[in-house]
């Protein structure tokens, strides 16, 4: 499911305009991504966990020349 699906659905299951929608959705990842910028521990019950993890650096290559 994409972003315009998860906003249809909402609609949807809502009873709202899509342009209504839109706006709660941008406003529920907005927040969330607000949280996650300033260190903070997302947990919705019955869903899932979201939380910002320091993962060692690597080195990439380039599968066309192999660097």
């Amino acid at each position: 499911m994409n972003k315009s699906e998860l906003i249809k659905q909402v609609a949807i299951q809502s009873e709202l305009t899509k342009p209504q929608a839109s706006l709660a959705v941008d406003a529920v990842l907005e927040s969330i991504q607000h949280a996650l910028q300033n260190g903070e521990h997302i947990q919705l019950l019955g869903f899932g966990t979201f939380e910002v993890r320091e993962r060692a650096a690597r080195e990439g290559r380039n599968p066309h020349t192999g660097e």
